[in-house]
């Protein structure tokens, strides 16, 4: 998930092949909703940046609820 700033990431894909969906269809290994990954391989540049952002937010979210609040 972690892209250098500057790369082109127009054919990495975040996939860390450990796909399990939760109850909002998001994947669990990369934090991507399902119509993200449907999606990726048409999404822009920019939109592929904002999906990191939201990956980001949601993989946080996810340790938080993990450990009981405290990240």
């Amino acid at each position: 998930m972690n892209m250098p700033s500057g790369q082109n990431n127009s054919h990495v894909i975040p996939c860390i092949r450990n796909c399990c969906l939760d109850q909002q269809d998001i994947c669990l290994g990369c934090f991507r909703h399902l119509d993200e990954i449907l999606a990726w391989r048409v999404m822009s540049e920019a939109e592929q940046q904002a999906c990191y952002a939201k990956m980001r937010q949601r993989k946080c979210a996810h340790l938080a609820k993990l450990s009981g609040g405290a990240v």
